[in-house]
């Protein structure tokens, strides 16, 4: 059964020291437990250290470059029609892109181990800038799904 009234979309206020509201939804993402500070602190150290890293004086763009580099473009779905399960190849909404890209930069950093997490969000935010990587790995994986299954993008409605 549907929903009469669609959900709201929250405002994200900006983060405080750079004023971006793409980087504090980000900070919302690697926070556990509620320590927005802990949190902070993680990604900020991260952000400076990757900026550092690949030699770019601005760290915001460089993190939305890395961002943007690592945002999904197709996904598959799975369609139900007759008896047959199809995997449907759809575009993906900018608000979920950049969700999906976030989950997945914050998933792989978290899995370098023998790293704090600063430095391996730092590590995965540079593999990401130069279009490499476990994440732009992920991304591929899922084009290639899509690409895969073409074949079935009448399906979709």
């Amino acid at each position: 059964m549907s929903r009469k009234h669609r959900a709201e979309k929250r405002i994200t206020e900006p983060d405080p020291v750079y004023k971006s509201i793409v980087l504090a939804k980000f900070i919302n993402k690697v926070m556990i437990g509620g320590k927005k500070s802990i949190a902070r602190r993680i990604v900020y150290d991260a952000v400076e250290g990757f900026a550092k890293k690949i030699g770019h004086e601005d760290p915001l763009a460089a993190f939305e470059i890395a961002l943007e580099n690592a945002k999904p473009m197709l996904e598959v779905k799975s369609r139900r029609i007759g008896g047959a399960t199809y995997q449907v190849p759809i575009e993906i909404p900018a608000d979920r892109r950049t969700s999906m890209a976030m989950l997945w930069i914050i998933k792989y950093a978290r899995d370098k181990s023998g790293r704090s997490m600063h430095e391996g969000l730092s590590l995965e935010l540079a593999d990401c800038f130069n279009n490499q990587g476990s994440t732009i790995k992920k991304k591929d994986e899922t084009h290639r799904m899509a690409e895969a299954n073409k074949a079935f993008a009448h399906y979709k409605w």
